[in-house]
């Protein structure tokens, strides 16, 4: 159900009639039009526009509970000369939204975190296949929270929030889409969850779809969920999604600008394009259906022929510009591949829809890692480490993380790296990029759900991709599930990771697939010239990953639901494979395994251990390496590299601990004090040789009251008698008196 109404309701302007309810606008100067979308379970979705950034082409915000998000979109009126779609969004998190203060240096907000990188891809992957073919218009959608409550998370809103700004703007655009979060609570789908409820949740998927229930965009993770659970989830998202579409279009027809007329593209003529593909499309074909290429040599003949064409066709069409010349050659080239897995019912590499590359995988590889495993599919390799570290070693999230996720610290995380060298090519290696950081993120969560939660190591997992054509992320966490089980990692589960691929025929008029093909295990070049990259990862028992990259305007659900069917088929057969090579963690130690103890110190002890200003404990790091942490008043966790370590550091600590014999003290027995110090509050004295200093208390000195033990002739080095009456239960200090031993005044 959904409401446009203005603040104040002067002078009804329009009444609309709607597929699901009945739109009522109300019209006056300086107030903004607002739509309220009711969701199935009772909650309510907010957008309104009209208020704010008036200059831009378009902008909305939308509000779920107290957490607003105000989203702007704006297009350059003049072309750009690249042939892609110039598209760039920018999801910030302000400190200020929340209420608090950055903590760095500067005390404001720096470059994007990696959350802030993963929801801009988020909500990218949401808007780019709807803008229209040829659109070459540099286009910003930017992202600002104007609130966070801390209980709904801002990316769904923000996905909303975008498709309502482009929807409203004038920017060509065949939206809107509608966006949310799904979780699965006791056998029953949650829409929209709050951070506690996803919690408990086994699923926490965001799901973008547009009109007609066409998935456009998944991403996720779940905890091993079955396989029928998700699809139902999927089903149920994709129908809610419809109420936000409903509102959004009704927002438009009464608000939204009229979209601006784009400049024809220019395209070759009949003759060029004739011409072309009489010089290059048998060549072509020979090159595609010819299954002993590989990737290299694949692509070096298709360029052969495209250096042959271009020196013909100039010869031929001297004026013909060369930008054009080579769309023309590489559309030819995108739609034979196309058509020949249609025709031939085969992939370019002569494998049949369904069929794996071949799979190879090793472990153990390097003696001095904690746990290393190869994972070859094809041409992509990715080398995984793994390596143990103390809890020390975890990675503490930054405030706005963790008010968003709930999440104060990992103890495990993947990072994954991509170098130049993957695909044969030379480039600059530096910071992480966006598309790193997207592949690690999405094969870390493929993986977290195998993790113990009592796993006494932090865990950092690296993937480095050694060769690369296609599914490179799904490649890291078969990886590294081998390199977590060589590392001895007790997981739950192994999981692994797939691609499916999609290449149609799809008719432009009528906006609809005629037919499809889906590919199991995806190429790098299907990848480039198909449909949908839609990449899942998961246990034998369920799913904990996916993310579905769609081209096209969206995806009918029974496509989605077979491409969930071939990835879990594709996903056993890689657990055959991996586990001819090792079938479950390793249980014999390795020698450079780190160890963790507890240790139990009681509290009068704690002194001598950490020692003036935590110096004991520096000095053992120092010498074994060896890191002692605190867990609680009396307990101590130690970390030890290997367990040569751990043995030398339990001889220093016992060392420590034991220097001296300290005698038995017998509660209520008398003994005579040394004085070693005298203070304004009483003395300090020792009972037995090498004991840390004990306050006798100025009350416990006489049965006179005591203001100074000056007035008393105490000195250092005196001997006094005084009585022992136990240790403090909590601070763990001798309770000492000599004014008990003495008469009392007459």
């Amino acid at each position: 159900m959904f409401l446009i109404t203005r603040k104040n309701p002067l002078k009804r302007t329009a009444k609309l009639k709607h597929n699901l309810n009945t739109v009522r606008c109300f019209s006056e100067r300086l107030t903004s039009p607002e739509v309220d979308i009711n969701f199935n379970n009772g909650r309510s979705l907010k957008i309104s526009t009209g208020q704010y950034a008036r200059l831009a082409d378009g902008c909305a915000v939308a509000t779920l509970g107290d957490t607003s998000v105000m989203v702007t979109a704006v297009s350059k009126t003049k072309a750009s000369p690249s042939n892609f779609l110039p598209l760039v969004v920018d999801y910030r998190q302000k400190s200020a939204a929340a209420g608090r203060i950055p903590t760095n240096f500067f005390r404001r907000e720096l470059g994007p975190s990696e959350r802030e990188i993963l929801t801009s891809r988020l909500i990218d992957r949401s808007l780019r296949p709807l803008f229209p073919e040829h659109f070459n218009y540099d286009t910003q959608v930017v992202c600002n929270m104007l609130a966070v409550d801390s209980v709904n998370n801002p990316d769904v809103i923000s996905i909303n929030a975008a498709s309502a700004a482009l929807a409203l703007s004038d920017i060509p655009w065949n939206g809107p889409v509608g966006a949310v979060r799904l979780g699965f609570i006791d056998n029953e789908v949650i829409i929209n969850p709050t951070r506690k409820e996803l919690q408990s949740s086994s699923l926490n998927l965001v799901l973008s779809a547009t009109k007609r229930n066409l998935v456009v965009m998944l991403e996720g993770n779940a905890n091993s969920i079955f396989q029928q659970d998700l699809q139902k989830a999927i089903k149920l998202g994709t129908k809610e999604t419809q109420h936000v579409i409903s509102g959004i279009e009704a927002l438009q027809k009464a608000f939204g600008k009229q979209k601006r007329e784009l400049v024809p593209v220019t395209e070759a003529s009949e003759e060029v394009n004739e011409a072309v593909r009489s010089l290059c499309e048998m060549r072509v074909r020979k090159i595609f259906t010819d299954y002993t290429h590989d990737k290299l040599s694949r692509d070096n003949a298709l360029s052969d022929v495209r250096t042959d064409v271009v020196e013909k066709m100039k010869a031929n069409f001297p004026d013909l510009d060369p930008n054009l010349l080579n769309e023309t050659y590489n559309k030819i080239v995108k739609q034979i591949f196309r058509d020949l897995i249609f025709e031939e019912e085969k992939r370019c590499d002569g494998r049949l829809y369904d069929e794996l590359r071949n799979i190879e995988c090793k472990v153990n590889l390097y003696k001095p890692l904690h746990g290393s495993a190869m994972f070859q599919r094809g041409q992509t390799q990715v080398f995984c480490t793994v390596t143990l570290d103390s809890h020390e070693s975890a990675m503490r999230m930054d405030p706005m993380a963790m008010l968003i996720s709930g999440v104060k610290e990992k103890n495990f995380f993947l990072h994954y790296e991509f170098p130049p060298f993957a695909t044969k090519e030379t480039g600059r290696i530096g910071p992480i990029g966006r598309r790193e950081i997207g592949h690690g993120a999405l094969a870390e969560k493929g993986l977290t759900p195998s993790i113990p939660d009592d796993f006494p190591f932090t865990i950092r997992l690296t993937s480095e991709v050694l060769e690369s054509n296609g599914s490179s992320s799904m490649a890291s966490v078969c990886g590294g599930t081998l390199a977590l089980m060589d590392a001895g990692v007790p997981i739950t589960a192994p999981a692994a990771g797939v691609a499916i691929g999609l290449v149609t025929r799809y008719d432009q008029e009528r906006k609809n697939i005629e037919d499809y093909r889906l590919l199991t295990d995806l190429l790098g070049i299907e990848d480039y010239m198909g449909d949908m990259d839609f990449k899942i990862a998961g246990t034998k028992k369920g799913i904990t990953a996916l993310q579905a990259d769609i081209k096209i305007p969206g995806l009918p659900l029974k496509i989605v639901m077979e491409a969930i069917q071939k990835a879990t088929d594709a996903k056993h057969k890689i657990f055959q494979i991996m586990h001819e090579c090792i079938d479950k963690p390793r249980t014999i130690k390795k020698d450079n395994w780190p160890v963790s103890e507890k240790l139990e110190v009681e509290p009068h002890k704690r002194s001598k251990l950490i020692g003036m200003g935590g110096m004991n404990l520096k000095k053992l790091f120092a010498e074994t390496g060896v890191q002692v942490s605190p867990l609680d008043d009396n307990t101590f966790e130690i970390f030890a590299p290997n367990q040569s370590a751990m043995d030398e550091a339990q001889e220093f600590i016992n060392k420590l601990l034991t220097a001296e014999r300290v005698p038995e003290l017998e509660f209520g027995g008398i003994y005579s004090a040394n004085i070693v110090e005298i203070r304004d509050i009483g003395v300090m004295v020792t009972l037995y040789p090498g004991m840390p200093p004990a306050l006798l208390h100025n009350s416990q000195l006489d049965q006179r009251k005591v203001a100074h033990p000056s007035a008393l002739d105490l000195q250092v080095g005196q001997e006094i008698q005084v009585k022992y009456f136990g240790r403090d239960p909590v601070s763990g200090l001798m309770r000492l008196s000599r004014k008990v031993l003495q008469a009392p005044p007459k």
